[in-house]
């Protein structure tokens, strides 16, 4: 057993009963193992936690970073980044699921130190509507409550999506795009 198990187990067990509901030896049994092994690997679960947020966000980081990056119309990033960012979050319902809904239960000392990293990752989407507001491509009043109006749309995503469904990531993806870039109106 190696410190990965652990955190792939833990991200498993909190998706399934919540960071409160689940208990070190609900994780010990995840990977099989006496609760008291666990800690040669791990102080806490709060360590857990903490450790699985900041992996989540450098995956997204590191993915999101290379699309906003690009020589693209701003446009164009927008819709490959809510493509790969919502397939990152199907790829990793687990972690992701604990980023999106767990975030909250971390002590003051863990919510300081994870901040930054969350305001690292949504500084791309930021970073890459201010592109398209300079460019004259987009009309946006508020960046930030943009920003934060569409990681709602797609993080709620996690909560209803099924691979077995009527429409596939990318589906969701393109439309959710349209849905931001396009709007309501005819």
């Amino acid at each position: 057993m190696t410190r990965d198990d652990v955190l792939d187990a833990a991200a498993q067990v909190f998706r399934q009963k919540g960071f409160h509901g689940a208990s070190m030896s609900d994780i010990a049994a995840a990977v099989n193992v006496q609760k008291a092994s666990l800690y040669h690997h791990v102080s806490s679960k709060q360590e857990i936690l903490l450790e699985l947020l900041e992996r989540a966000l450098q995956i997204l980081t590191d993915r999101i970073s290379r699309v906003a990056a690009q020589d693209e119309p701003a446009d164009k990033k927008i819709r490959q980044m809510i493509r790969v960012y919502l397939q990152l979050l199907a790829e990793n319902a687990d972690l992701s699921s604990v980023l999106l809904f767990e975030h909250r239960s971390l002590d003051k000392k863990s919510h300081t130190r994870h901040v930054p990293q969350r305001d690292k990752f949504e500084a791309l989407w930021r970073g890459v509507l201010n592109e398209g507001v300079r460019a004259k491509t987009f009309d946006v009043k508020d960046i930030g409550l943009t920003v934060r109006a569409l990681m709602g749309v797609m993080n709620w995503t996690l909560t209803w999506y099924h691979p077995d469904g009527g429409k596939t990531m990318e589906q969701i993806a393109d439309e959710y795009a349209d849905l931001i870039l396009n709007g309501l109106l005819k």
